[in-house]
């Protein structure tokens, strides 16, 4: 980031640990970050990892707070809202979300309606540093905040942003779930090479490396995915004969199928927390 705005952190998970080591080794000054917990033992372990501000008072902690990440669990989101609710209004921080499924509804009932806050769906790569997070923003944020939620949020992967808030049940789908629908690919994959007779051990190492380097070159290339794909795929050859199977099995089918469950969840779960 070009400047290094006050931002506070309410809560300080795997999440909120990913996005401020990722701002600070993009050059936020760390004396500028304060993050909260219930417990002193988890500030203790940040602040001697980051070299951050900590409290267990939520109040203090946002009193000059330019931007406001809320990384605590859905669950205990409106407890936390409704104990900070005042100074909110009388701060008017820029708010990140990081909970899923809580709407801006739900934010704008908690915190009141002239809030600015941008909701995101980071997933778990985030932790390494290659995530994808979709983000929404209300109408209150301006695009000079979208900017600064683009540079935060850039420290841990790519981010897109949606037009209509209900497209982040799709990001949950898609990117969100994601990681997961790769995990159980390369099982199955290591699964294969193991009975075909290579040692497990020698199937994952190859199983791993394959799938970086392809998501890499599809990074990488002016190709779209088809494209490449046709590129590697000699006519009548092996890799041919392994899409062919997938195509006989209605992979295309089953990805959508399994996206559109997600979707559904996605959508069911946040009218349950409503």
């Amino acid at each position: 980031m070009t400047s290094s705005p006050n931002i506070t952190f309410i809560g300080a998970g795997n999440m909120a640990s990913a996005i401020i080591g990722g701002l600070i080794q993009n050059g936020h000054n760390p004396e500028k970050i304060t993050a909260t917990a219930p417990r002193q033992s988890r500030l203790d372990e940040i602040s001697t990892q980051f070299g951050i501000q900590t409290t267990c008072n939520n109040r203090d902690a946002i009193r000059q707070a330019d931007i406001l990440v809320l990384a605590v669990k859905p669950q205990k989101m409106q407890g936390v809202c409704e104990e900070i609710k005042d100074i909110v209004n009388t701060q008017q921080p820029l708010i990140i979300s990081v909970a899923a499924g809580l709407t801006t509804a739900m934010f704008q009932q908690w915190l009141g309606n002239t809030i600015s806050l941008v909701r995101s769906m980071p997933n778990t790569p985030s932790m390494v540093q290659t995530g994808a997070t979709g983000l929404y923003a209300t109408p209150q944020v301006s695009d000079e905040q979208k900017r600064q939620v683009e540079a935060m949020l850039s420290a841990i992967g790519i981010t897109e942003w949606v037009n209509t808030e209900n497209l982040l049940d799709a990001v949950t789908a898609v990117s969100g779930s994601g990681p997961a629908y790769f995990f159980l690919m390369m099982e199955a994959m290591i699964d294969a090479g193991e009975k075909l007779g290579l040692s497990r051990k020698t199937a994952e190492s190859l199983c791993l490396q394959t799938a970086l380097g392809a998501a890499k070159m599809a990074i990488a290339s002016n190709d779209d995915v088809s494209e490449l794909r046709r590129k590697v795929t000699s006519p009548n050859g092996t890799t041919a004969a392994a899409l062919n199977s997938f195509e006989d099995s209605d992979l295309r089918g089953i990805v959508n199928t399994a996206l559109t469950a997600a979707d559904t969840r996605s959508k069911t779960l946040a009218k349950e927390m409503s």
